[in-house]
């Protein structure tokens, strides 16, 4: 395999993206244990690179080790949603802002096909569909905020937060699901952005508060 300049990706760090992908998209339900073998398998890796990207999702929270060569994908408290809220309402408008001055009309007119993508996601009730695309179409334009730490920060929430939003998408199907972009592709064709970071702020809303229901009614 081979990134997007085409040079060869190392196999411990394919492996990495595509259990991190697992995770981040819901393909691993919080709460279920699945065998380091089972991972092994799954990946088509060999057992040292995949020890390896669990060594890397366990430190950044996203996986959690069980006994019996287990791992699983901690279960989301109350508490840890706040937190999580808290910094995501915080760091990603903030990083919207400052990518405005970094968007082209090539961008924009690219962020507006991503957009498209996910209506047809959530018109077909495609859960993994919408999940991509949703990432595809924040990243994309926190990449060119020129905010490394910040776009660090947001990276590691949405790893630790994806996998209850699936869980929520997939009982409640996808017309729920939050969908602000439609307002902040207007904000940045106006190069308004306070109105920007005001779109993904409600986004996120949104996604939280779907999340927070179902937490506290016991469905994840």
């Amino acid at each position: 395999m081979q990134d997007e300049d085409g040079r060869k990706i190392p196999t411990h760090e394919r492996t990495y993206a595509r259990l991190r992908d697992m995770v981040l998209f819901g393909h691993l339900e919080p709460g279920q244990p699945v065998t380091i073998q089972g991972l092994v398998e799954a990946l088509e890796a060999g057992m040292t690179p995949v020890r390896e990207a669990i060594r890397r999702l366990t430190a950044e929270g996203a996986l959690m080790l069980q006994g019996n060569r287990r791992v699983v994908v901690p279960r989301l408290t109350r508490s840890g949603l706040e937190q999580m809220a808290f910094v995501r309402l915080a760091v990603e408008p903030h990083l919207a802002e400052l990518a405005l001055a970094g968007l082209t009309p090539a961008l924009i007119e690219k962020l507006e096909a991503v957009d498209q993508g996910i209506n047809a996601a959530i018109a077909a009730g495609d859960v993994p569909g919408y999940l991509e695309g949703n990432h595809r179409f924040h990243f994309a334009l926190y990449d060119v905020s020129d905010a490394p730490v910040l776009e660090d920060i947001a990276r590691s929430l949405w790893l630790r937060f994806g996998p209850s939003l699936r869980v929520v998408a997939g009982r409640y199907g996808t017309g729920s699901l939050p969908d602000r972009h439609g307002e902040a592709l207007a904000a940045m064709r106006a190069g308004d952005a306070a109105a920007l970071a005001r779109a993904i702020r409600e986004d996120i809303q949104q996604g939280v508060d779907q999340v927070a229901q179902a937490l506290a009614a016991g469905e994840i």
